[in-house]
Formats: C-alpha cells, structure tokens, sequence
C-alpha cells in the first residue's frame, strides 16, 4: 500500500474519534470557564483529563499522518491549518468542520454547491470560533482589574462584534492575553468574511454570465 493509501486510510479510520475528542474539549472548557465559582475538584480534575486527552489525540493524529505521508516539510507547509489546531486551543473545534468536509467528499459529489459550500463552512467556522474565543476572553477578563467583559453575554457579544471587523468599542478586553486572543479573532473574522464575501462575489459574477449580454437599447418609435 502506498503512504497515501496508508495515509488516507488512517484519517479514515480517525475522523470519528477526532470529532468526538473535539466535543468533549469543547464541552470540559465550557465547564471549567462557565461553573461559577467554580466546578467541584473531582469534575475539575475530570475536565483537565479530558483537556489534555484531546490534545494529546490531535498531537498523536498529527504526528502519524505527518510520518506516513513521507512529504517531511511539504507536509506541514500543505497541512498548516491541522498544526495550528495542535498548537492553539482555540481551532481544536475547527476539527469538526474538517470532519464535516470530509464526510462530504466521502459521499463522491458534494451535495452543495460550492457557493454554499464556502458559506456552510465559513458559518461552522464562525459558529465555533465565537464560541470558544468568547469562553477564552471571558476566562481571562472578568476577574481583571478594570475589565469591561464582566460577564459571557458581554464577551458574546464582544466576540461578536470583533469576528464581525465591526468593533464597538463598548467592551474591550484590557489584559495583555485577552489582547492577543482579539488579534487572532480578528484575523479570523477577516478571513470567515473575505470567504464568503469573495464567494458571493463569484457567484454573483456566474449569474450574471448566464443571463447573457445584455440587448442593445433601440431608440423610441423605432
């Protein structure tokens, strides 16, 4: 069997595990950040464990696909977006869009345009990054010294805003964590709306094109 048919039988064989670690890493986070004031040691500690085994499983997944690939470098200049998911908390979610990719490939010709595609795509990504960013913000803002992100519906609509490149400025986040946490949602946002802005574009180019040129305006009385 060649290193892509190895290759593409083991993320086969890990696309399930991987969503599910996904869930689990998001739903432990949402625990530990949400439970006022706190959850209880034994669910803390359970969370922790589960933390740390999905990142243990993305790094594990990442590690075996980079050897069997055989590309050395190439592999992770081509995969870049799955070694940023093992570094940065924040994209471990992302995973489940590249489950819901897949399982679309695997059913041969997607069943949605690629229009709709790029838009189905950019919302589940916007979807889960807010989720998350906003946990993440909240976290690390609502005990600061002089935070204006007090409570989760004020990072919500925070993350909102800043995923949307609108910026209200009513709350922002002051410590230097939160900080870089904004750099990345707006870099994020940025992408998420050149996507589906680009997409639509596009498609609006497309129709226009089958419409045809337009009939050439004959003068009145004529």
């Amino acid at each position: 069997m060649t290193d892509e048919g190895r290759q593409a039988r083991w993320e086969n064989r890990t696309e399930a595990p991987l969503a599910v670690a996904s869930l689990l890493y998001l739903t432990s986070y949402a625990v530990l950040v949400l439970a006022a004031p706190g959850p209880p040691r034994a669910w803390r500690d359970l969370c922790l464990a589960v933390l740390f085994a999905a990142w243990a499983a993305f790094a594990v997944d990442y590690a075996v696909r980079w050897r069997l690939s055989g590309q050395g470098a190439r592999f992770v200049r081509t995969h870049w977006l799955d070694a940023l998911v093992v570094a940065l908390p924040l994209l471990r979610p992302l995973r489940l869009v590249h489950v819901y990719e897949a399982v679309q490939r695997r059913r041969g010709r997607p069943r949605l345009a690629l229009h709709a595609r790029v838009v189905t795509y950019a919302g589940l990504s916007a979807l889960l990054i807010g989720f998350t960013g906003a946990l993440a913000v909240y976290q690390h803002e609502h005990t600061a010294p002089g935070a204006t992100i007090r409570t989760f519906g004020d990072a919500v609509w925070w993350t909102s805003a800043t995923l949307a490149t609108v910026g209200y400025g009513d709350v922002t986040p002051v410590t230097p964590l939160g900080r870089v946490i904004a750099v990345g949602l707006m870099l994020c946002g940025l992408a998420l709306l050149g996507a589906v802005t680009g997409s639509f574009s596009s498609w609006l180019l497309q129709v226009f094109a089958r419409e045809g040129p337009e009939d050439d305006v004959r003068p009145p009385g004529r």
